[in-house]
């Protein structure tokens, strides 16, 4: 019976462990996407995960190995959909515009505050993320290259790759201006970024063939 009761707490000790440790990642999330680090103090995330300050210290050991393992999510999450599509030698170019567009986008509505996040901190460090991109580029960029000369288009991979996270993601980053200057309303920013959806892999093509060789 002392037994079955020392492993029945150990068990119930580690879910504990594990909820107090969502708890203070998912408040650090917050608060440091509304602050950015620079402005977030360890009280902060402690009072917002509603636990003592003391286990913040304990879990994660300082603001800044918390704010190291937001900011890698955050960025994996971003960039992180793109490495298993561009890499994958039997997704056609055409699918692999589609496909990046569609999560992006999916992505994106349920992340707004993604992007900024991400630029705010590469503006503080803009080495930051060196590792993952350099790993991503090495993967990804033997394939793209083959892709597109492949089907005779005479655009660089750098270009093919920006300008389908540069039109997928700044609305997003301009949602503010859009909205402030009347362009687009509050209430239908949602069906503008689904229209978008629809219009970007169209938009990529064109370009894609005016660059045929």
């Amino acid at each position: 019976m002392g037994i079955v009761y020392f492993c029945i707490k150990k068990i119930n000790l580690k879910m504990e462990d594990l909820t107090t440790e969502q708890k203070i990642a998912a408040a650090a999330r917050k608060i440091f996407t509304q602050k950015g680090y620079a402005a977030t103090k360890t009280r902060d995330i402690a009072e917002e995960a509603g636990i003592n300050l003391a286990l913040v210290n304990y879990y994660f050991g300082s603001k800044e190995n918390l704010f190291k393992q937001v900011l890698k999510e955050k960025f994996e999450a971003l960039f992180g959909l793109m490495m298993p599509v561009l890499s994958d030698r039997d997704i056609s170019l055409d699918e692999k515009i589609r496909l990046l567009v569609k999560n992006y986008t999916k992505l994106l509505i349920e992340n707004e505050e993604l992007p900024i996040f991400v630029l705010n901190e590469l503006r503080n460090n803009e080495n930051i993320f060196n590792p993952i991109l350099q790993q991503a580029r090495t993967i990804s960029q033997p394939t793209i290259d083959e892709q597109l000369q492949h089907n005779g288009f005479a655009i660089s991979t750098p270009d093919f790759i920006m300008n389908i996270v540069s039109l997928t993601i700044f609305p997003f980053i301009a949602k503010p201006l859009f909205i402030t200057s009347g362009m687009v309303k509050e209430e239908d920013f949602l069906q503008f970024i689904e229209n978008r959806e629809k219009l970007i892999p169209e938009w990529i093509f064109a370009i894609l063939k005016q660059s045929q060789q």
